[in-house]
């Protein structure tokens, strides 16, 4: 009799007899287990309900999990986190000051409900994951026709969605889904919603060497600040796996592509580019597809991929060439293809590379997130590390945290950037609204390979301000920073911005939100040893006003001149001022140093 009262009472205050509830170690995030279901909260309010098919609420605590590591790149160098972890049925979970990490043995049903109404920027999946993350509270959507591995309803909407999704289910809380820690024998997963119910669905998975549990479903909760500042997705990841780092050095490189889409056959053209970064002292130059057929072009006169390599060595800067993954684009794509898939061909070419003096490899045109996928891009990452060689994957699925387990993995692609300028029209309009996105979706769960900072314009003109475009080299992590524009074009800028552009960080030693909103504006400061740079931009085409509540002494300040977004006001201050006017879809960008 007493239990049945007891069950009843339980029922009135809404929480279930069999109800569990962990907590992370500073207690702002909870965590209860209700049948099937995680119900996440944040500071008591709900922010979402997860459904899980090895749940259960029988809890085992199983102690603190706690992360201090060591990153070559990102946006901290010195990484620390604590979690609660329990056991749940067949479930591992943890409950993070910033989040939960959670996963389960396969075969496996993981549904996130995102009720109607909810704000959300999500990004309809292609294989690529170069799309927009648009702000939205539903998930009638029509699907780009132009996606690959689109997918709709019965009812025509989109049903396929990638990572990360950014959810702010209560006003100023947010949520941020993605996945992270993919091992041999995986493959990533993307989100299938029917209605409210967004499942996660693994991609192809092989018949042979299927690991037999989840990677982990990540979720970040909190603030703004929180989302923007976590490295839970690295925190879940395996260890370093590379034992001597000497030769791993984050840098800036001049990149042919964005000018030149056929430069990099052209030994005149490479050349330009190497003297250029010689001249601003950027450390690397990425010669892009198609070099082996430099020997084709007569007017490179028999000089080949060896002679280009050696000329950027002779100037003191290192290269990096690009190569055809062959198995995404084949027929029709870049050369060079089929180099580096047989185990023993990869061995054999990054060998050369490491022997001719190449720092790193660009490795282009991946076919989605299946286990193929996965299993190859950990095996690149293996064998260039044998061979000291940094790793650039370009048409391929997002950051998963590989970036602290093979930390010569530098930068990742999956994101629509600055390339696009050279393909279609419709990255001119939505570019300001889409960068102002990106550090609270895509770029909060590891590098992203933009290609920012064009001046000029390419096939398709961009109506950003030079304040918003040099403000994207700091907004934006990447541990090896392309800069798209052509030479001419960087060595026309005042000697001011040239300086800038030569001392400028590829990795962070601290990264602080300052402030912001999803596609209106962003404010983020970052640390390099004693050197501070405070960068924003503005999303929108009205002039915008900011209070500005961040320290800094003897700052000199970048931005536009009122009124003419192609002309440079540059300025030394005393110290930052409380609030800074944005021109429309402009920026600006404050360096000091603390001495």
């Amino acid at each position: 009799m007493m239990r049945r009262i007891l069950t009843s009472l339980l029922l009135l205050l809404g929480v279930s007899a069999m109800a569990s509830k962990m907590t992370s170690p500073n207690g702002k995030l909870s965590v209860v287990i209700d049948g099937q279901v995680l119900k996440v909260l944040y500071q008591q309010k709900q922010v979402l309900e997860i459904t899980e098919s090895h749940l259960d609420a029988t809890v085992k605590e199983l102690g603190k999990v706690k992360d201090d590591y060591q990153m070559l790149t990102g946006k901290r160098s010195h990484c620390q986190n604590a979690a609660n972890e329990y056991r749940c049925g067949r479930v591992l979970l943890r409950v993070y000051n910033d989040g939960i990490a959670f996963r389960s043995v396969l075969p496996s049903a993981t549904i996130y409900r995102i009720p109607e109404g909810t704000r959300r920027w999500m990004q309809q999946w292609c294989d690529s994951y170069e799309g927009f993350f648009p702000l939205s509270t539903t998930y009638k959507v029509a699907p780009v026709p132009s996606y690959s591995g689109i997918s709709k309803s019965a009812e025509g909407w989109n049903n396929r969605w990638g990572y990360p999704a950014l959810l702010e289910p209560q006003e100023g809380v947010f949520a941020l889904i993605t996945e992270a820690n993919i091992e041999h024998g995986q493959s990533a997963s993307c989100l299938y919603n029917d209605g409210e119910q967004f499942k996660v669905v693994e991609a192809e998975h092989l018949a042979e060497d299927a690991c037999d549990h989840t990677p982990w479903r990540v979720v970040i909760v909190g603030t703004l600040k929180d989302v923007v500042e976590s490295t839970l997705v690295t925190d879940v990841c395996l260890p370093n796996k590379i034992t001597d780092t000497n030769w791993i050095e984050p840098g800036v490189v001049s990149w042919i592509y964005w000018a030149y889409n056929h430069g990099s056959n052209d030994y005149s053209i490479i050349k330009k580019y190497v003297d250029m970064a010689e001249k601003l002292h950027l450390p690397y130059v990425l010669i892009d597809a198609e070099w082996d057929d430099m020997n084709k072009l007569a007017s490179n006169e028999g000089k080949t991929i060896e002679d280009a390599v050696a000329y950027a060595k002779s100037k003191g800067v290192k290269p990096l060439i690009w190569y055809n993954s062959s198995i995404g684009w084949v027929d029709g794509a870049p050369t060079p293809k089929f180099r580096l898939n047989k185990p023993e061909d990869r061995e054999k070419e990054f060998a050369w590379c490491e022997k001719i003096g190449v720092a790193g490899v660009k490795i282009d045109f991946f076919s989605g997130d299946n286990q193929r996928n996965m299993d190859f891009q950990l095996d690149l990452l293996e064998s260039a590390a044998r061979h000291h060689l940094l790793v650039n994957f370009h048409g391929a699925t997002i950051p998963r945290g590989w970036q602290r387990t093979w930390p010569n993995l530098m930068s990742t692609e999956g994101v629509y950037g600055a390339e696009w300028y050279n393909n279609v029209p419709t990255f001119t309009d939505k570019a300001a609204c889409h960068n102002a996105t990106l550090p609270f979706t895509r770029n909060v769960i590891g590098p992203m390979d933009y290609t920012p900072c064009t001046f000029s314009d390419s096939q398709h003109p961009h109506i950003t301000t030079h304040g918003h475009e040099l403000a994207l080299t700091v907004l934006f992590e990447s541990g090896l920073q392309h800069l798209a524009d052509r030479p001419e074009s960087y060595l026309s800028q005042p000697q001011e911005i040239q300086d800038f552009l030569s001392t400028l960080p590829a990795a962070w030693d601290e990264t602080r939100f300052v402030a912001g909103y999803p596609g209106e504006y962003v404010i983020i400061a970052r640390r390099s040893g004693n050197k501070w740079y405070l960068a924003g931009i503005n999303g929108t085409d009205a002039v915008k006003e900011v209070p500005l509540n961040f320290k800094g002494k003897k700052v000199t300040l970048f931005t536009d001149e009122p009124g003419k977004d192609r002309t440079w006001h540059i300025e030394k201050q005393k110290k930052i001022p409380k609030s800074v006017v944005f021109q429309p879809r402009g920026g600006f960008c404050y360096i000091w140093e603390n001495r």
